[in-house]
């Protein structure tokens, strides 16, 4: 093997890492709530299509401010990725993943979580800060559990005055 070839191996081992990192991370940043920490996960133009569950949402600030509307009110949230697939061309590349995203609020009725079970698909590209989702889409495959948790939340939100992040 030449040495070029070498090198070309290793550079698509490091991409496809280096967005394997970015996936995670995503998931990692809804959970703390740390927005900072997403925006370094997305272009600032991004485009994030949540379907049914938080529609679709164009830049940066329409990503966190639905993230935050469905988040910060739960009482706590996992979202797991599994089943990574990365295609690297060049300086783009295509990712799909395996959700599983576990959202917990106590609520009245007893029944405190909603499960979501699904795949997103990503589009990145390669910034001079690193590997960035410029489009995310959402593909539920199930959900179990009350959906109603993300409507009681959004009501605590609203009462405490934090609707939008800060």
């Amino acid at each position: 093997m030449s040495t070029e070839d070498l090198t070309r191996r290793l550079q698509a081992l490091e991409d496809r890492e280096a967005i394997r990192e970015q996936l995670v991370s995503y998931g990692m940043a809804l959970d703390a709530h740390d927005w900072d920490r997403l925006r370094t996960v997305f272009v600032p133009e991004a485009v994030a299509d949540y379907g049914d569950l938080e529609g679709r949402n164009e830049g940066i600030d329409e990503i966190i401010a639905a993230c935050h509307r469905a988040l910060v009110g739960l009482d706590s949230s996992q979202h797991l990725v599994a089943n990574l697939e990365v295609r690297v061309d060049g300086d783009a590349a295509e990712a799909t993943c395996y959700l599983h995203a576990q959202h917990y609020l106590v609520s009245p009725s007893g029944v405190n979580t909603f499960v979501v079970g699904g795949t997103y698909r990503d589009t990145l590209i390669r910034t001079p800060e690193g590997w960035r989702i410029t489009h995310r889409k959402l593909e539920t495959t199930w959900t179990d559990g009350n959906a109603a948790v993300f409507s009681e939340a959004y009501a605590r939100l609203v009462a405490r005055g934090e609707e939008t992040p800060s």
